[in-house]
């Protein structure tokens, strides 16, 4: 099974919306049994929250479950996911940080290299902003998931030829 895992700073907007986003994609793509999907956070502020109210309700708004808890991000993660999303620049030096020989350095990148539609670099933290950027965060997440899972079609149907 191929395993994703999504970062952002307190694992309970950007990261856990990712999750939720990319399961919804993943079950309508029929690939829901061949690819597992978590989030983490790389500060250990919230840990074991369900995610933030204002995002759960915009998912919900937009017809997307919401479930997890948040949790840290731990050097085992490295082994056991195949790639790992940084929301941000800032998220992918801290987890980069934690692997000092560079083994894992391949896994981790950023989740707007995936978004097609928008010119954004980085997933913006809504935290401290408005609805409208709860709003702006699920659309570009909506965007480079989609895609991810397009990629992810194409890589599982290559490997599973003769």
């Amino acid at each position: 099974m191929y395993k994703i895992l999504f970062v952002c700073l307190g694992n309970i907007c950007r990261s856990p919306a990712a999750e939720n986003i990319m399961n919804q994609h993943l079950a309508e793509a029929g690939l829901d049994g061949s690819i597992y999907c978590d989030s983490a956070g790389t500060s250990g502020y919230h840990i074991g929250a369900p995610p933030d109210r204002r995002m759960a309700a915009s998912l919900q708004q937009r017809g997307y479950p919401v479930t997890g808890r948040a949790r840290q991000f731990e050097w085992a993660d490295f082994r056991e996911f195949d790639l790992i999303l940084a929301m941000d620049r800032e998220n992918q030096r801290d987890i980069l940080s934690l692997d000092s020989t560079g083994r894992y350095h391949s896994k981790v990148k950023l989740f707007c290299d995936y978004a097609q539609n928008h010119r954004e670099t980085e997933v913006p933290d809504p935290y401290y902003g408005g609805p409208e950027g709860f709003e702006k965060v699920i659309t570009l997440l909506e965007d480079g998931c989609q895609t991810l899972v397009e990629e992810l079609k194409n890589k599982l149907s290559t490997e599973s030829q003769p």
